[in-house]
């Protein structure tokens, strides 16, 4: 072990409870791991125990509804102990049995429910603290609360607590005066105009979070651990609106004056444990941020703060993975660090950060994707991890008889495959015919807020170094080269192309990968003909470097809308191309570029825009000439990634592990 990194692996305790580490694995929503019973699947006890194995001193699980009634939420989705307490009992005992094996301890995360951030069509009472609109639909109105059902609900999460240490939890954290969940709106002011002792004073308005504690504690011992999950600050201009990192505005939440008040008064209540962040679902990228956060752990201030004023240990996440950073958290900003989507990426980075292998980490790259960008269509997952979530029954199984395995295209899909392959034991031989791995994540990985896909691509490296892959760079694959390979199984992974402006009044424009990979030298004004992803975040680099960017789009809205890619990402995206100035020009199209501007029509109206640079950002186009002059080969022959269909990082590495996983 690096005696660096030694202080992120010294014992620690929260109350009572001694823990072997110092890392800590942060809740993320189970919603779709629940049986017919309310209980935890098979599927949710092998995530949590491979996490364990993994190292982790201490799990907390994703939220379990209390109440479910009371919201009335579709169920089952979301575990809850209080439905069928004995099934609950009976499937999370022997997880938990399992996850002791390895000497890591969990707590049990309990929710009161979402209120006023309820996604439309996920709740049939809508309530709220006040009778409110909801976050998302201001046609849906959220009734307040009475006081009987909050009365029901303090009642339920005492039994749940109670039923959590019979199912042998070793604590329980309540979810959460944080995020602008139910409780956090009960908390903040702006949410809460109740008149009764629920409401008016901040005492008041924590009452039905202290009451929690205070309960819990009388029926399940004073040793028996609550930690609470606590948003600092909510990073709120206004209802709806976010506030990026290091803008000036006034705060419309809770502040951070009000928010040490606060944690004090929860800490005096009876909570062993703050698991600290900041934002709401107003501000949502702060709870869950993309990769724009340029910044690792970005929560580090709100942590240094708290630990000023609480004795209680602050537990930290928030892009914590470097060890770096880690360390020098602890004690200045944290008790514990917590890791989440890291833990998705590769459940073994305790491990590997022990034994020295920082190299073999495979990295998050922050899109969301596959946790929780997915959950409405299947269980949490993760991009880079297909196996995530489903660790026992979509394992790699070991390989089928001595096979040659032929890999045409080093991009993420050739490496995936090829490394799949490999582990199950398979003799790989990759072809990529440029002098590197990555395809269009080397141009997609530029920008500084890209960092991630470069990282991963040096993952894929390492892992087929170690798995002794025979990589042939500058190797370009003719259908008379294959049999010459003499390969058992033969996959195409040749990706994409960008597609190029060929009308006579637009072939001028600059494919926006050129630009990226510093073929062409922008100059100062430059017009954007494409408002996907690309586009976007094509233009959100050249305005970070003080050019004057302009995004033209034929559609209604950039990057598909809201719905096209996680909210999270979309939200920070668009308030990023606000903020450094970036016009966009929806339902408009390009007409014609001249010397020195770009002709634009959107319905009758023609204008001009100002541009000695123009960039093509229209989308790709498979390269899957190969897979067709392949396709009566005698063996069996596979198309994967973007020279099958073109699609995100997520589809081309998940779809790339289904093929290699069956050969």
């Amino acid at each position: 072990m690096n005696k660096k990194y030694a202080p992120l692996f010294e014992p620690t305790s929260i109350g009572k409870l001694r823990l072997k580490n110092k890392m800590a694995m942060a809740p993320m929503g189970p919603i779709g791991y629940a049986d017919p019973n309310f209980a935890f699947t098979q599927r949710l006890q092998d995530y949590y125990v491979e996490r364990a194995k993994g190292g982790i001193g201490l799990i907390i699980t994703g939220l379990c509804d209390v109440a479910p009634e009371i919201e009335g939420i579709p169920q089952p989705g979301m575990p809850s102990p209080t439905v069928n307490p004995m099934a609950f009992v009976h499937n999370a005992n022997q997880m938990n049995e399992r996850v002791h094996a390895y000497g890591c301890k969990i707590l049990l995360q309990l929710t009161a429910g979402t209120g006023r951030s309820t996604m439309p069509g996920n709740a049939k009472n809508y309530i709220a603290p006040s009778a409110q609109v909801n976050r998302f639909d201001v046609r849906i109105q959220h009734r307040e609360m009475t006081k009987e059902e909050i009365a029901i609900m303090t009642k339920k999460f005492v039994q749940s607590a109670v039923i959590a240490q019979r199912a042998g939890f070793d604590g329980v954290e309540i979810h959460a005066v944080h995020e602008g969940y139910l409780l956090d709106q009960f908390a903040i002011a702006l949410f809460n105009q109740r008149t009764d002792e629920y409401g008016g004073s901040l005492e008041n308005r924590l009452r039905f979070a202290t009451d929690i504690v205070k309960g819990i504690k009388k029926a399940c011992g004073t040793d028996f651990p609550v930690s609470l999950r606590y948003s600092l600050k909510s990073c709120m201009k206004a209802i709806r609106q976010g506030a990026l990192p290091g803008e000036e505005y006034i705060e419309a939440g809770r502040d951070v004056e009000e928010g040490i008040e606060a944690a004090k008064l929860l800490a005096a209540a009876g909570y062993d444990a703050l698991n600290v962040d900041a934002g709401t679902y107003d501000s949502w990228f702060w709870n869950h941020p993309p990769m724009y956060f340029e910044e690792e752990g970005m929560y580090r201030p709100f942590g240094e703060i708290l630990k000023k004023e609480v004795d209680v240990p602050i537990i930290l996440a928030g892009r914590m993975e470097n060890p770096d950073i880690a360390v020098e958290a602890l004690g200045k900003s944290c008790d514990i660090v917590e890791y989440g989507r890291q833990l998705l990426s590769d459940p073994y980075y305790p491990e590997k950060l022990r034994t020295g292998r920082l190299d073999e980490i495979r990295p998050c790259l922050g899109c969301h994707e596959g946790c929780l960008g997915h959950i409405t269509k299947g269980p949490i997952s993760c991009a880079v991890n297909p196996a995530c979530g489903r660790e026992e029954i979509y394992a790699l199984p070991p390989a089928n008889g001595e096979k040659h395995i032929l890999v045409i295209g080093g991009g993420v899909a050739g490496c995936e495959v090829a490394r799949a392959c490999a582990e199950r034991g398979y003799k790989v031989t990759l072809c990529e015919k440029t002098g590197e791995l990555g395809g269009n994540l080397i141009p997609g990985g530029v920008p500084s807020f890209k960092k991630y896909d470069g990282m991963l691509v040096k993952w894929y490296q390492k892992q087929l170094e170690l798995l002794k892959v025979e990589v042939k760079y500058h190797t370009a694959v003719s259908k008379e080269d294959v049999k010459g390979y003499h390969a058992d199984a033969v996959v195409v992974a040749t990706g994409s192309k960008p597609i190029r402006l060929t009308q006579e009044a637009l072939k001028t424009a600059v494919p926006a990968d050129d630009i990226l990979l510093g073929k062409v030298v922008p100059g100062e004004k430059i017009a954007v003909i494409g408002g996907g992803l690309v586009g976007c975040e094509t233009a959100l680099w050249l305005a970070q470097q003080g050019k004057k960017v302009e995004i033209i789009e034929m559609l209604p809205e950039v990057v598909g809308g809201i719905h096209e890619i996680p909210f999270m990402n979309y939200s920070m995206l668009m308030a990023l191309l606000e903020k450094h100035q970036v016009a966009i020009h929806t339902s408009t199209t390009v007409t014609k570029i001249e010397a020195g501007k770009v002709l634009t029509k959107s319905g009758n109206y023609v204008s001009e825009i100002e541009a000695d640079t123009v960039i093509s950002a229209v989308g790709y186009r498979s390269d899957n000439q190969l897979y067709q002059d392949l396709i009566d080969i005698p063996v069996p022959l596979y198309n994967v990634g973007d020279s099958n269909q073109v699609h995100n990082i997520m589809y081309a590495i998940w779809d790339a592990y289904e093929i290699a996983r069956n050969i």
